[in-house]
C-alpha cells in the first residue's frame, strides 16, 4: 500500500510541476501536497518537519506571487477594475483555448476591460501588455521557486 501512495505522491509532484506552468492551476501547492505524501510514507524519516516547513513556506511564496505579479504591471499604469477583472476573465477563457490561450488570454480581457473602461485604445494596448508582462514574470517566478523546492526535497531525501 505504502508504494501506491508514494507513487501517488512522486505523481502529484510532477502534474504539480507542470501545472505550475498552467496558469490558475493549483502547480505549487499541489508539488508540496506531494512531497507531504511521499514524507509519510517513509515515517519522515529522510525529510524531516523542518524541511517540510521550509517547502510550505516556499509554497505559500508563491501564492503570494501570483498575487503582487499578476496585479503589479497592471495597477503600475493605473488600470481600471474593469482591466483587472478582464485580465482575469481571459485567463480563465485561455485555458480552455490551449497554450495560445494562456498566452492572449490575459492580455486581450485587459485590453476589452481597460477599453470598456476608459475607450482609448492606446492605453488598453499599454494595460494589456503589463498584464501579460505581470503575468509572465509571475509565472517565471513560480517556475523557479518550484524547481528549487523539488532540489530541495530530493537532496533531502537523498542525503
Amino acid at each position: 500500500m505504502l508504494i501506491w501512495l508514494f507513487g501517488l505522491g512522486v505523481l502529484m509532484i510532477i502534474v504539480g510541476a507542470v501545472g505550475t506552468a498552467v496558469p490558475l492551476l493549483p502547480g505549487p501547492p499541489l508539488v508540496f501536497a506531494g512531497f507531504l505524501l511521499t514524507a509519510w510514507c517513509d515515517g519522515f524519516s529522510r525529510v524531516g518537519w523542518v524541511t517540510l516547513t521550509v517547502l510550505g513556506l516556499l509554497t505559500a511564496s508563491t501564492l503570494l506571487i501570483d498575487l503582487l505579479a499578476a496585479s503589479w504591471g497592471v495597477q503600475r499604469l493605473r488600470a481600471s477594475r474593469q482591466a483587472l477583472v478582464g485580465a482575469a476573465l481571459g485567463s480563465v477563457v485561455g485555458l480552455f483555448a490551449g497554450l495560445p490561450g494562456l498566452v492572449v488570454g490575459p492580455f486581450l480581457g485587459a485590453v476589452g476591460g481597460e477599453y470598456l473602461a476608459r475607450r482609448d485604445l492606446r492605453t488598453a494596448g499599454r494595460v494589456g501588455l503589463a498584464a501579460w508582462l505581470g503575468m509572465v514574470i509571475g509565472g517565471a517566478g513560480r517556475l523557479a521557486i518550484v524547481f528549487v523546492m523539488i532540489g530541495l526535497f530530493t537532496l533531502s531525501y537523498l542525503f
